[in-house]
C-alpha cells in the first residue's frame, strides 16, 4: 500500500466544516436577501445587515471559496444557486432550514460520548421536556417538514384521498401542508399527549381546525383508531428499534382502508449502508438523540409493509429537497 504524501480526506472533510459554517453566517446575516437585485459592495452589503465592513469582508470571501458568491472589482454577487435557494422570500428560499441544522451540528460534538457512554447525549426525550423547549424544538424541525409534504403532494396521487392520517405528527406540518394544497382532504395529526397542545397551537395559529385535527394516540399501544385513505409517516419509523418500527407499521396498517396508501419519508439506506450520504450522515442524529433507531435499508421497509399487509411497494430514487427518502405502498384489498 503506497504511503499518501498528504492528509486529502482530511483537509477537505475540514475545509467542507469550514464553508458550511460560513453559508450559514451569510444566511443568518441575510447577505444573500441583500445582494437580489444585483452586485453590492462590502461596504454597501454592510450597511443593509447593520454589520462592520471589515469583519464582514472576511466572510463575504470565504463564501466567495465556498461557490455561493463572485467578486469582481471589489462588488459581490449571488451565485446562479445562492439567488434561487438562499434570497428570502423567493418560493424555493431554504435558509427556514438553518436553525434544524444549526440545533442537530451543536449536537454532533457529543457522538463519541454517546457511543462510549451508550446513552444518547442530546436525548429528545418528550416525556421530560419542559413545554417550551419541546416547542421550540418542533417549530425548528416543522420548517422540514414542510418541504417534505409539498414535495410528496407533486408526487403522489391524493386525487381519490379524503381522509389522512399524520402519524407522530409533531407540528402537524404535514397535515396542514397536505390539506392546505388539497382543501378536499380533512386530516387527523396523531402524536404523544404532551406533543397535543403544541401541535393544536400551531394548527390554530394557521387557521386550520376545520381542515386539522389533533388527537393523542400512543401508535405503540395498539391499533390507531379511526379508518384512513392515506397515512404518513414522516421522521418516525427510524427514531424507534426494529422490533418497535414493524410495530408502529402493523399499527397504522389496520387503520388504512383497502386500496388506501402509506407514505413513509425518512432516511432510507442502499443493502451496502454507505450510500444515500443524507442517510448516512443522519445516523448521527440518532446515536445522539434516541435511545434507539438508525436509518434503515430498503429491504427493511418492504419487509415490514409487506407484513403489514400492504401491496406495491415502491422506493422514490430521487430524494425529497430535505434529502429525505420516501417509501410508497398500497394497503390490499
Amino acid at each position: 500500500m503506497s504511503n499518501p504524501a498528504e492528509p486529502e480526506t482530511f483537509n477537505k472533510l475540514r475545509r467542507s466544516v469550514d464553508a458550511a459554517f460560513a453559508m450559514v453566517a451569510g444566511i443568518q446575516l441575510d447577505v444573500f436577501t441583500q445582494l437580489k437585485n444585483g452586485p453590492m459592495t462590502a461596504e454597501q452589503i454592510g450597511q443593509a445587515v447593520s454589520a462592520g465592513t471589515g469583519r464582514l469582508r472576511l466572510l463575504l470571501y470565504g463564501l466567495v471559496s465556498a461557490g455561493l458568491l463572485t467578486e469582481e472589482h471589489g462588488a459581490f454577487s449571488n451565485t446562479p444557486e445562492a439567488q434561487k435557494f438562499l434570497v428570502r422570500g423567493t418560493p424555493s428560499y431554504m435558509g427556514d432550514r438553518v436553525p434544524h441544522m444549526v440545533m442537530r451540528w451543536s449536537q454532533y460534538f457529543k457522538t463519541a460520548e454517546s457511543i462510549r457512554t451508550g446513552k444518547p447525549q442530546a436525548k429528545v426525550d418528550f416525556s421530560s421536556s419542559p413545554p417550551q423547549e419541546l416547542e421550540t424544538f418542533l417549530r425548528n424541525i416543522n420548517a422540514n417538514t414542510v418541504i417534505s409534504a409539498r414535495s410528496l403532494v407533486e408526487r403522489g396521487d391524493f386525487s381519490s384521498v379524503k381522509t389522512l392520517l399524520d402519524v407522530a405528527c409533531g407540528g402537524a406540518g404535514v397535515a396542514l401542508t397536505i390539506t392546505q394544497a388539497c382543501p378536499h382532504i380533512k386530516a387527523t395529526a396523531i402524536d404523544l399527549e404532551q406533543i397535543v397542545p403544541i401541535a393544536e397551537k400551531i394548527v390554530n395559529e394557521e387557521g386550520a381546525a376545520d381542515r386539522v385535527e389533533v388527537r393523542p394516540v400512543d401508535v405503540l399501544g395498539g391499533p390507531v383508531p379511526g379508518s384512513y385513505d392515506a397515512a404518513v409517516l414522516r421522521a418516525f419509523i427510524q427514531v424507534l428499534s426494529p422490533g418497535a418500527a414493524r410495530k408502529a407499521i402493523r399499527n397504522v396498517g389496520a387503520a388504512v382502508k383497502p386500496g388506501g396508501k402509506i407514505f413513509i419519508i425518512g432516511q432510507i439506506l442502499d443493502e451496502s449502508r454507505t450510500s444515500p450520504l443524507d442517510a448516512v450522515g443522519f445516523n448521527l442524529s440518532f446515536l445522539n438523540n434516541f435511545d434507539a433507531g438508525e436509518s434503515y435499508t430498503e429491504k427493511e421497509y418492504r419487509e415490514w409493509l409487506g407484513e403489514a399487509g400492504f401491496i406495491d411497494i415502491s422506493r422514490d430514487r430521487s430524494p425529497l429537497p430535505d434529502g429525505s427518502g420516501l417509501m410508497t405502498a398500497r394497503k390490499s384489498a
